[in-house]
């Protein structure tokens, strides 16, 4: 059977080969603009949506739209924090070199989407409850999330060994993927102030379609940035942790 015919038969084959960081970096760079600008286009349709055409919330008036950042910032803290995770523990199991690249590059971003989802729930909450910061059970869980990713950089930054800070870390974030079900489920498993989840996905939302649109359109940018930083943090990554390899030398030769 020919190469071409066996790349028809197996089509993941093709797909594989792009586990390692020599194929992995070429790769990253052509999808990188594609997915900055999604993020762009999805970014001012959903600021267009959220801030001049969503209504006018008929209890928080004005104040609610701070939830078109901080809800999809909270979503992607999480979602973020499992894909980490994920990534950590594929090269913890099978000493994937580019798993554990993939996940250190995640880490600051799901960080800043932590960072995110407390700050612009300060700022909501101060009207709302009359306080910037409650010791809630969902303000905590995402605490000790946004603490999780800055133990996780920190942990690896301390250790020189790239092999060894790869397994510290994956341990670190494997063990804390038990806090993001505790953020989800905390507004049912406790009485806390902040309110229920407005999006679900076995009931109608609670909330205008203009505002449901606008929302989603806010996640998707926040998900596309996301995706188009980590892109941009791993080929540093890689080109730091390959600086002895020929194909970064080629590369450099090239400049």
């Amino acid at each position: 059977m020919s190469d071409k015919e066996n790349s028809k038969a197996h089509p993941l084959v093709n797909w594989f080969r792009f586990s390692s960081p020599a194929t992995f970096y070429p790769l990253a760079g052509k999808l990188i603009p594609f997915f900055w600008a999604l993020a762009v286009i999805f970014g001012i349709a959903g600021l267009w949506i959220s801030f001049f055409v969503a209504p006018v919330d008929a209890v928080q008036g004005q104040g609610y739209r701070i939830i078109f950042v901080h809800v999809p910032a909270s979503w992607m803290s999480m979602f973020i924090y499992i894909v980490m995770a994920v990534w950590a523990g594929l090269g913890l199991v099978f000493n994937t070199r580019l798993s554990a690249m993939m996940a250190q590059a995640l880490a600051p971003t799901g960080a800043l989407m932590a960072f995110l989802s407390l700050w612009t729930g300060a700022f909501w909450g101060k009207p709302m409850w009359g306080a910037w910061w409650v010791w809630d059970a969902r303000l905590t869980s995402e605490l000790i999330l946004l603490f999780l990713y800055l133990g996780f950089m920190a942990l690896q930054a301390s250790i020189d060994d790239p092999r060894r800070a790869d397994k510290a870390g994956a341990i670190l974030a494997l063990v804390g993927v038990v806090n993001v079900p505790i953020i989800y489920f905390s507004v049912k498993w406790w009485n806390t102030l902040h309110q229920g989840a407005s999006v679900s996905i076995n009931k109608a939302p609670a909330m205008a379609h203009t505002m449901l649109w606008g929302m989603l359109l806010m996640a998707l940018c926040f998900w596309m940035y996301s995706i188009a930083v980590a892109l941009m943090r791993v080929r540093v990554i890689i080109l730091e942790r390959e600086s002895h390899s020929d194909w970064v030398r080629s590369l450099e030769g090239v400049k």
